[in-house]
């Protein structure tokens, strides 16, 4: 993993909402340490009082497990209070949310995100995209983000962990520096 110099960086936590632990509907995931990674990253932030942002996604289908209806759209337990910014989308990009978070970081004179949450390969993927597009100094905390398996057009189960690894591969040196949770807090 490459170094991180990190200044007052906005932690940005993606969809880490209860509705993800639904198996029977998301099926098989890779990394148990995921929730255990993301809880370390917000208690190191909220010691060094950095910016932190909530985003939660308001599926539009009344069926999704994170749907404002089901109780699976609730914050996962370890995000312990208040975030300085909670962002609510309905798309994979954290920037196409309400409210503006690429405004808000502007206005609050931030130039570095750290990207961690769920789903490794959607929401998180393409919100450190849209990041690097952006000009952020993106990083990206690999063993803080999870998905789960998913079926290619040609049929074939893809494997949560080959998929993590592609989003990783994916987003290096182009859009972001992929790190760990030691490396963002021994930095």
């Amino acid at each position: 993993m490459r170094l991180v110099d990190l200044d007052r960086p906005a932690l940005v936590i993606v969809d880490a909402q209860s509705g993800f632990r639904d198996s029977t509907f998301w099926g098989p995931r890779d990394n148990p340490a995921c929730e255990d990674n993301i809880a370390r990253l917000l208690d190191h932030w909220r010691t060094r009082c950095w910016p932190i942002v909530f985003v939660r996604h308001d599926s539009d289908d009344p069926s999704s497990p994170l749907s404002p209806t089901n109780a699976g759209n609730a914050f996962e337990p370890f995000l312990t209070g208040e975030p300085d910014l909670l962002v609510s989308k309905r798309v994979n990009s954290s920037f196409h949310g309400t409210p503006d978070l690429d405004a808000w970081l502007r206005a609050e004179e931030i130039h570095q995100v750290v990207i961690c949450g769920i789903t490794t390969n959607h929401c998180c993927e393409t919100t450190a995209r849209v990041a690097g597009n952006l000009g952020y100094d993106t990083y990206f905390a690999i063993d803080a983000t999870h998905t789960f398996d998913r079926r290619s057009p040609d049929g074939q189960i893809i494997d949560a962990a080959t998929l993590s690894h592609i989003t990783a591969t994916n987003l290096h040196a182009e859009f972001a520096t992929v790190t760990t949770t030691s490396d963002l807090i021994d930095s």
